[in-house]
C-alpha cells in the first residue's frame, strides 16, 4: 500500500470580526446616553481626543466628526453640511489650539466659567425624603424608631412594601407583634396607603382614613379578581348591595390611587430626545434633520500628537503607544460620522415609506419591514435594526421610536395594496370607543365590518389585537356600560 503527499492551494474568504469592528457594529445600536458616556470613556483614555464644545470651531490641526445638518427638501435632496470656521477667528483658535497640551490638564479653565442654573434649582422631594421627615416627627420609643428605620429602608417607590416581619423581627431581636404595631402607625402616614403590602391592603388603608370601610366595602376589596374580571353580578351577591349601591362603591374604588408612592419622583424626570427632526418643508415633502444635540462632537489633535512624536521618536515602546492612540482616536471619529450618516439614511427612507402616515395620520400607516429598507438603502438587514433601536424620531404626529413604523401587513380583501396591522388596532380601537349601550359589537361583527372597508381579517386576529390593548369583552363592555362606567 503506497502513501501519496501531496500539497494543495485553497483560496478562501471569510470575514474577520476585528475589534474595532465589533465596537463599530455595538456605537450603531447605543442608545443617546449610552453613547455619549462611551465617547466620554474614550476621550478620558485617549489624550488625542477632546470633546468639542457647541461654539468650538473646527481647526485645521484638528479632525472633527462632521457636523451633520442633512437635510431632505422635498423628496430628494439630500446634501451633508460642515461648519467649518473662517478669518481671524479661524487664525486665532488655531494658535490657541497649538498651545493646548493633554485634556487631562484643567489649569486652562475659564475663570469665567460657572456652574449651570439648573444645579442651583430645587430638586424635588422623594417619597423617601417625605416618609423620613414624618418618622422624624413621629412619638416613637428607641426601639421603635429601629423598626421604622428598617421598614423605611425596604419601602418601594411605588408605597409597597414587601418584607417578611417575622425576618425583621428576628434581625433586630424584637418581637413580630412590636414589628406589626409600628408598621400600622407608618401606615398612617402621607401618602394615604403607604406601606402596604397587598393592593386590598392599599385600598384597605385608604377606605378607613375617609371612614368608608363599612363590611360592603371590605367585601369588594377582599374580592378585587371579580372586578378584574368585570363580574358585576357576583360582586352585588358577595357584597350584600343592590346596583345603585354597587355602583357608588365602584366609583369610590375609582377614586383610589392603588401606586400612592408613584406621585413622588424616584429621580430625575426621564425625557424622550428625538435623534431624528421632521418637519414639513416650504418647498413641499419633509425636511429631515439629524439632533445636532445627539452627535458627540469629537476632535483629534493632530498638533499635540505630532509634538509628543517627536520627543518620543527614540523609544519604539511609547511611539508604538502613541500610534495606537491615534488610530483609534481617528478610527472613533470615522464612526461616529458613519453613524450619523447611516441613522440619516434610514430615517430619510422611513420617512419615503411613511409619508402618507405624517400626511394623514395612523390610519394610514403602511406595512413595512426591515427588508425593504435595507433594500432601498443597500445595507443589511442587521444594521437597519441596530439603528432602529432606542431611536427617536420627532414628526408633526408627535415623537416615535423608528422601530414603530414598522408593523406587519395585512392583506386586503378587495385585492388592493396591504394594511398595516397598526392601522388596524387603531380602527378596531375606534370603533368601540365609538359604540353605545344599544349597539356593543362583538368581535365577529368587528371582523365584518373591517372586511368591508377592504382589510381581509378573521375574528380571532381581531380577539388578539383587542386583547393587547387591553379593551374588555363585548359582553363586559355591555356591562359597564349599563353600570355607567
Amino acid at each position: 500500500m503506497e502513501s501519496v503527499v501531496s500539497l494543495l492551494q485553497r483560496q478562501q474568504q471569510s470575514l474577520v470580526m476585528t475589534p474595532q469592528l465589533i465596537a463599530s457594529i455595538r456605537l450603531l445600536q447605543l442608545a443617546h446616553a449610552e453613547l455619549h458616556q462611551f465617547v466620554e470613556q474614550e476621550v478620558e483614555k485617549n489624550p488625542f481626543l477632546e470633546l468639542a464644545s457647541d461654539d468650538s470651531t473646527t481647526s485645521g490641526d484638528l479632525s472633527p466628526v462632521s457636523d451633520l445638518s442633512p437635510v431632505l427638501g422635498g423628496d430628494q435632496n439630500i446634501g451633508a453640511r460642515e461648519n467649518d470656521g473662517d478669518g481671524p477667528m479661524r487664525a486665532e483658535t488655531s494658535e490657541l489650539l497649538r498651545q493646548w497640551k493633554s485634556i487631562r490638564d484643567t489649569s486652562n479653565v475659564a475663570a469665567g466659567e460657572r456652574p449651570a442654573l439648573e444645579e442651583f434649582a430645587a430638586s424635588a422631594e422623594t417619597l423617601h425624603d417625605h416618609v423620613a421627615r414624618q418618622v422624624a416627627l413621629t412619638v416613637f420609643t428607641p426601639q421603635q424608631r429601629l423598626i421604622a428605620s428598617q421598614l423605611t429602608d425596604h419601602l418601594e417607590d411605588t408605597g409597597y412594601i414587601h418584607v417578611d416581619l417575622l425576618e425583621v423581627a428576628q434581625r433586630l431581636d424584637v418581637g413580630e407583634a412590636d414589628v406589626e404595631r409600628v408598621l400600622g402607625t407608618l401606615q398612617l402616614f402621607d401618602p394615604p396607603g403607604i406601606f402596604a403590602r397587598t393592593l386590598s391592603e392599599c385600598l384597605g388603608i385608604q377606605l378607613r382614613q375617609r371612614d368608608r370601610f363599612d363590611p360592603a366595602m371590605a367585601a369588594l376589596v377582599a374580592n378585587l379578581e371579580m372586578l378584574a374580571q368585570r363580574d358585576f353580578q357576583a360582586l352585588k351577591r358577595q357584597c350584600g348591595v343592590d346596583e345603585d349601591d354597587i355602583l357608588d362603591m365602584l366609583h369610590e374604588i375609582r377614586t383610589l390611587d392603588p401606586k400612592p408612592g408613584n406621585r413622588y419622583q424616584s429621580g430625575g424626570p426621564d425625557y424622550i430626545i428625538p435623534d431624528v427632526w421632521v418637519l414639513p418643508s416650504p418647498e413641499g415633502g419633509w425636511q429631515i434633520e439629524l439632533n445636532p444635540d445627539m452627535l458627540p462632537k469629537v476632535l483629534v489633535n493632530q498638533t499635540y500628537f505630532a509634538e509628543v512624536s517627536r520627543l518620543t521618536a527614540h523609544n519604539s515602546e511609547d511611539q508604538a503607544f502613541l500610534n495606537e492612540c491615534f488610530q483609534n482616536a481617528s478610527w472613533l471619529v470615522r464612526s461616529l460620522d458613519q453613524r450619523a450618516k447611516t441613522i440619516l439614511k434610514v430615517a430619510t427612507e422611513i420617512v419615503r415609506q411613511q409619508d402618507v402616515f405624517l400626511e394623514h395620520g395612523i390610519a394610514h400607516l403602511r406595512p413595512l419591514n426591515l427588508k425593504t429598507v435595507a433594500d432601498a438603502i443597500d445595507m443589511h438587514e442587521s444594521t437597519v435594526s441596530r439603528v432602529t433601536s432606542n431611536k427617536y424620531m420627532l414628526t408633526p404626529r408627535g415623537v416615535f421610536e423608528l422601530k414603530y413604523f414598522f408593523t406587519v401587513a395585512i392583506a386586503s380583501s378587495k385585492g388592493g395594496e396591504a394594511h398595516s396591522a397598526e392601522a388596524v388596532r387603531h380602527s378596531i380601537k375606534a370603533m368601540i370607543t365609538a359604540e353605545t349601550l344599544d349597539h356593543v359589537l362583538s368581535d365577529e361583527e368587528i371582523a365584518a365590518q373591517l372586511r368591508k372597508t377592504g382589510i381581509d381579517i378573521a375574528r380571532r386576529t381581531v380577539t388578539k389585537y383587542r386583547e393587547a390593548m387591553n379593551l374588555p369583552t363585548s359582553v363586559q363592555r355591555r356591562r359597564e356600560m349599563r353600570l355607567g362606567l
